[in-house]
């Protein structure tokens, strides 16, 4: 079996022409106990899950659940594995269901994700949950899953391409991504609105830069694009500083050196920052504490630094002046989503069957809302 798992996954990945970056791996494994279930099926929803696989059986009571998880650094991430934790034995108790967790950290590297879920395959699965490290390499796993007989569901990051999901009778959690750049635009409008100085040259324009997460990701670019079109129209007139988005993958440190480096050549031209998410916009206040700007002490110098996800750090950040705006990404709404979906898919049901989840007009999704915050 382990030899066909591989040979599977190898030639999935010389058609797809997959590459991956560097990392190691981490296992934890979780367990609850609890009370019988009964679900109705959901409207929107007309095809049982894991329909392709051979391992789903309804009414099972121990079920044994792979988690790929991206990366374990990750802030965001991490409130997400908490709650899928905290869910596992709170939701299994409730339905009488005993979900026996086996989670691996990919450390973002897609090769070592491609290595976890070919060993997890072999675990006897009742379902893979996928949080891939690259959007565009969720096809080889699907492969092995359906090789092995094991439905599948993805949450956080989309696979960039739809069929990934809809050919594997999968079903991805995550949000509706131009809403939080929306609320990151709006959230820039109300703050020159209160404060027109943010335009320190007055000229009628915000100069301002683009911190984003990945080039591929639905999110990141969903968000970047989003972020500045709300502005413009709330009534804003935007110039990029410097011409082009900064990459930095998510990465703290990697915005703080990219902050750092944009600062040097253009300096006060800088009039406000968006960010993908709150790691980065860490950074950049980082880069920008050097410089003596968003110290938080009255009187210094601030520049608008936005970012998405609301995690602990960035609420701190606010609270002292660092950080001027966010958006929420609610973790533990997503955990419970994925737990209450995931038995649904071990045994064979319908993916929303006896929730109270919508499907999106995609039809193969389930999106939790965003919500700003600004103090």
């Amino acid at each position: 079996m382990k030899k066909f798992l591989a040979l599977i996954l190898a030639t999935a990945m010389a058609a797809t022409l997959l590459t991956g970056c560097a990392g190691s791996t981490t296992a934890t494994t979780t367990t609850a106990a609890g009370a019988t279930t009964a679900a109705t099926t959901a409207a929107a929803v007309t095809t049982a899950a894991g329909t392709d696989a051979t391992t789903a059986v309804a009414g099972k009571t121990e079920l044994n659940i792979g988690v790929l998880v991206w990366k374990y650094s990750d802030t965001y991430g991490s409130s997400v594995r908490a709650a899928i934790q905290k869910y596992a034995e709170s939701i299994g108790a409730e339905k009488g269901v005993k979900i026996n967790l086996d989670m691996v950290d990919g450390n973002d590297d897609q090769a070592i994700q491609n290595d976890q879920a070919s060993t997890l395959l072999q675990k006897k699965l009742d379902l893979l949950v996928i949080n891939l490290c690259e959007v565009t390499a969720g096809q080889p796993i699907v492969d092995l899953a359906k090789a092995a007989g094991v439905p599948v569901l993805f949450y956080n990051k989309e696979p960039s391409e739809s069929s990934v999901v809809t050919g594997a009778n999968s079903i991805f959690i995550g949000t509706k991504a131009e809403q939080a750049g929306e609320m990151q635009g709006d959230i820039l409008a109300q703050l020159v609105k209160a404060d027109p100085k943010i335009d320190t040259n007055g000229d009628g324009t915000i100069q301002y830069l683009m911190f984003k997460g990945d080039p591929d990701n639905i999110e990141a670019i969903a968000r970047s694009k989003s972020s500045v079109s709300q502005a413009i129209k709330d009534g804003l007139k935007l110039e990029q500083v410097n011409g082009e988005d900064l990459v930095c993958n998510w990465d703290t440190a990697k915005a703080q050196e990219a902050m750092a480096a944009v600062w040097a050549k253009y300096d006060v031209a800088i009039e406000a920052v968006f960010c993908n998410n709150d790691d980065m916009a860490l950074g950049v206040i980082a880069a920008l504490n050097e410089v003596g700007y968003n110290t938080g002490v009255a009187g210094d110098k601030v520049i608008p630094v936005i970012g998405v996800d609301a995690t602990d750090a960035a609420a701190e950040a606010i609270k002292n002046g660092k950080l001027q705006g966010t958006v929420k990404q609610d973790g533990d709404a997503m955990g419970k989503a994925i737990i209450e979906l995931a038995i649904n898919g071990a045994q064979g049901k319908a993916w929303l069957d006896g929730t109270s989840y919508k499907m999106a007009d995609d039809g193969f999704s389930i999106r939790i809302p965003y919500s700003p915050v600004t103090k």
